[in-house]
């Protein structure tokens, strides 16, 4: 019997796997629940084919086969977490181009008997393609990094002269990338000091900048003078929440509003479901929200110093299979793991106003005197710009009343190794400023949908881990200090660019600096 939820189940077969082979055909199946061991094959169904032990051969990723017949307990197959096995079936009749329903049926430790089934297609067409070089075994290896490389000069009839040039090892990119054939040199700037007066980071930062706009690190750098000058700049975190939402689908919207009440009622235990995947992922909140017949649930999680994207994904499919098998009371007609709710790299009104990732504020007060002898722009013209510029945000709808938040943070997740995909939220910014009596100008930035990590991903390749480790960001316990400095960094840039176009500085500082030379 299985001890695990079918649909939950189903994710250790790759989909789109399934090939043709000279003597029958073959699939990939990955594991994606947790370490453990195969200790016998009862059979594999691909279609009306039911093909048993003596048949089937398993490719370890190593490279080395062992026939299904000689897998016992005394002699299993390590199946780890993240780990392949390619599997071999010899067929009678070879397949065809179509779709199949493939039944696996196997012993396995932690878990007992074990049966997937699943549907995966065949395309002739797709094995005929061009495609570019894997192995299977190793697919980071020199050889078949120089493979793909051959094969992209083949292709182009243009010669790699320095994407395929660095220091990096190649081993350590699986979970990164797929098809690694080199990298992209990104040039790197430091701007400041930035002194930070926060609950996490406190002290002087040297920021890593990575960009090819000219301006944009003398720009930050300009800034952080300013704020040096006035004392640093206030930083603290307010909100943390990453999401996924998934949907469930009913007859009719009294269906739809019953079953949100139940899960209500079970939020606790849905809550240990979900946290039963992870000893860092916390489930804070479920919100609710129906509409026609169908209930979006957008589940809240904390998750330390990692983004979490995957890690809540994984949390919330494991709760929602146990809600599946559990809720009887009206039948789930459809249900996806995501709504489009959670608005996963998209800029939405939802994260600013109930956070996703990191909330946090970063506030300044900028002495009369220091502005005008710094930026050449008085209090008075600088907040009044502000006005302005607020309505101007207004009427373009834009997610941002700030100048181009976008571009600090943007620069800071590349070189530090961040999704800079998460850039469509992170940039969302709230900007305030206000005239203190003694003419002095207070300012604060907002970033309510601040995603970032300091463990996980990118944040573990050499280059990026370095930058964080110049931050004093590295490793675990840290996400919140980083934080803290990425909206530091925002702010100086913010008062840079807002200041230089009070003042009319823009134009001749990238005359001077940036791409108008």
């Amino acid at each position: 019997m299985n001890l695990i939820p079918s649909m939950l189940l189903r994710q250790l077969y790759t989909n789109g796997s399934l090939e043709k082979t000279e003597d029958g055909a073959r699939f990939i199946i990955k594991n994606r629940l947790t370490d453990s061991s195969v200790v016998r094959v009862d059979s594999v169904q691909i279609g009306m084919q039911v093909v048993y032990p003596e048949d089937i051969t398993v490719r370890l990723p190593n490279g080395s086969l062992r026939i299904a017949s000689e897998i016992s307990e005394a002699e299993p197959v390590a199946f780890a977490l993240k780990q392949m096995l390619e599997v071999h079936c010899k067929l009678d009749s070879p397949i065809s181009h179509g779709k199949y329903e493939i039944v696996i049926r196997f012993k396995a430790t932690n878990f007992g008997k074990l049966t997937v089934k699943v549907s995966d297609s065949y395309d002739a067409q797709r094995t005929e393609a061009v495609r570019i070089p894997r192995d299977a075994a190793n697919d980071y290896s020199k050889a078949a990094i120089l493979s793909r490389q051959k094969f992209v000069e083949d292709f182009t009839g243009q010669k790699i002269e320095h994407i395929g040039v660095y220091s990096l090892d190649p081993e350590k990119l699986p979970g990164n990338i797929e098809n690694f054939t080199g990298v992209a040199q990104i040039p790197i700037g430091f701007a400041g000091p930035l002194l930070v007066n926060g609950e996490h980071a406190m002290g002087q930062f040297l920021i890593p900048m990575a960009t090819t706009e000219g301006t944009l690190v003398a720009s930050y750098n300009r800034g952080m003078m300013l704020l040096n000058a006035c004392g640093g700049v206030k930083c603290t975190v307010i909100g943390d929440a990453m999401q996924r939402a998934p949907v469930f689908v009913f007859e009719d919207a009294r269906g739809a509003r019953d079953f949100v009440n139940w899960v209500k009622i079970n939020e606790r235990e849905i809550a240990l479901q979900a946290e039963s995947t992870s000893s860092i992922a916390k489930l804070q909140y479920i919100d609710t929200i129906l509409s026609n017949k169908f209930a979006y649930l957008r589940f809240n999680y904390s998750t330390g110093d990692a983004a979490g994207q995957n890690m809540v994904g994984r949390a919330t499919y494991v709760a929602c299979t146990w809600i599946i098998d559990q809720y009887k009371d009206h039948p789930i007609t459809n249900f996806y793991l995501e709504s489009n709710l959670a608005t996963d790299k998209k800029a939405s009104q939802i994260n600013i106003m109930r956070t996703r990732g990191k909330r946090v504020v970063a506030e300044a007060l900028i002495k009369r005197d220091i502005l005008i002898e710094k930026m050449r722009v008085e209090p008075e013209k600088l907040n009044y710009h502000t006005q302005v510029s607020n309505v101007g945000a207004f009427l373009s709808g834009a997610n941002n009343n700030g100048a181009h938040s976008a571009n600090g943070i943007t620069a800071m997740f590349i070189a530090t190794g961040q999704d800079v995909a998460n850039v469509s939220e992170s940039s969302a910014a709230i900007f305030y400023s206000e005239l203190t009596p003694q003419g002095d100008l207070y300012v604060s930035i907002t970033l309510p949908s601040l995603i970032v990590a300091t463990h996980g991903g990118g944040t573990s390749l050499p280059t990026q881990n370095e930058c964080l480790n110049f931050l004093g960001c590295k490793g675990r316990g840290t996400v919140n200090k980083f934080a803290e400095i990425v909206a530091g960094v925002v702010l100086a840039g913010e008062l840079s660019l807002g200041s230089a176009i009070s003042s009319s500085d823009w134009v001749s500082s990238h005359e001077q600096y940036g791409r108008n030379r």
